[in-house]
């Protein structure tokens, strides 16, 4: 029987997943900030749910604290309680914010949800292999942390019958040292599916800090699905504007530079990354650009259409675009990949994300094909 503490716990878990399952897209759009705690699980800020608080009745109804006194007397009690305290009242309501605690999986199956979005088939790569250890089977040694006491007593009975020491009316069984078996692993190779993602990001002027926000909360729940589907995933990131280069997380989501746009520079460099580091034979690759549409030259975009068919298309499970729209932005980008592929190409995969409300239709266009 589950103890009262634990069922609690998991009713509060269940209204705390279908309060924000109900409010994702709002919650999304708002760019509520989801902080990272370990490797699977997250804090999460849920302003909008009500602790539980006493009503109080009418007087009317009788019932406790009904007596002598009007209202607005003070209430006796020891001196110095109720007195007046220092400093200035402040103006507003309190804060009222309460942070839970989720895991990759429960998020990524609110997502999943809310988008209808389907199991990620790999594209037919081959396997990494990973071992595992499973406690299947029993062993005569090993700490004390693995024993098996159904087993060790099991021993201690059988000894003790054989002996002839046991007594059916007084059945005191105690193990010796011989008796005890202990849970033992066997070591086994299991193969699992790796997936790596690479984000491109136009970082030139005309990528306003609006923009990076929406790219930063889009990228923040494609990762936790993508998480979900496979055991490994590793993560790169590449800005550029007429150059590229590839830094980390917060480098990617803060730098802002104010030169021309070159695109082919950045599919260049995921092009090495992925010849260096990710062997498509082994590695499901997803490469995401995101950017105002803005480019250089019509020739730098033909060197990228020409680098997608070439190398970027056939080793990748799509290539997904995303255009950030901007006041500065001509979009050009999009029309570009939009004539070369349009519905003609299922692995690319193009969406316009025009402001925040935008992101979670955008995240259905990028993964509700399950590749």
């Amino acid at each position: 029987m589950d103890h009262p503490i634990k069922r609690d716990h998991a009713r509060f878990k269940k209204i705390v997943k279908g309060k924000l399952r109900d409010n994702l897209r709002k919650y999304i759009s708002e760019g509520q900030q989801i902080i990272p705690k370990g490797s699977d699980q997250f804090k999460i800020p849920m302003p909008s749910i009500d602790i539980p608080r006493f009503k109080f009745g009418d007087k009317s109804e009788g019932g406790s604290g009904q007596g002598e006194g009007q209202e607005g007397d003070p209430v006796e009690g020891q001196p110095g309680e109720g007195e007046p305290g220092q400093g200035e009242a402040g103006e507003g309501e309190g804060k009222k914010e309460l942070e839970v605690e989720m895991s990759v999986d429960d998020l990524a199956q609110i997502l999943g949800d809310e988008l209808e979005l389907p199991k990620i088939e790999p594209k037919g790569k081959n396997k990494l292999s990973s071992t595992v250890d499973r406690y299947t089977s029993i062993g005569t040694v090993g700490p004390d942390s693995l024993k098996h006491l159904k087993r060790t007593y099991k021993e201690a009975l059988k000894r003790q019958v054989s002996m002839g020491v046991y007594d059916p009316k007084n059945p005191h069984v105690v193990p010796i040292r011989k008796d005890f078996r202990y849970r033992s692993a066997d070591t086994k190779i299991e193969m699992e599916n790796a997936a790596v993602v690479i984000y491109m990001m136009d970082v030139s002027g005309s990528m306003g800090e609006e923009q990076k926000e929406i790219v930063r909360t889009e990228s923040f729940w494609i990762n936790l699905w993508l998480k979900s589907q496979y055991k490994d995933i590793e993560i790169r990131y590449i800005i550029h504007d007429a150059t590229a280069k590839e830094v980390d997380e917060d480098t990617f989501f803060r730098t802002r530079e104010s030169g021309g746009t070159l695109i082919s520079s950045a599919f260049k460099l995921c092009k090495q990354i992925i010849e260096t580091d990710y062997n498509p034979a082994e590695w499901n690759i997803y490469p995401f650009h995101f950017s105002d549409g803005d480019n250089w030259s019509a020739d730098d975009t033909k060197t990228c259409l020409q680098l997608l068919d070439d190398f970027l298309l056939p080793c990748s499970n799509m290539f997904c675009y995303g255009q950030v729209e901007s006041r500065y932005g001509s979009g050009q980008f999009y029309k570009d990949l939009s004539q070369k592929y349009g519905s003609k190409h299922d692995d690319v995969i193009l969406s316009k994300i025009k402001n925040k409300d935008a992101i979670l239709d955008s995240i259905k266009e990028f993964l509700g094909k399950g590749k």
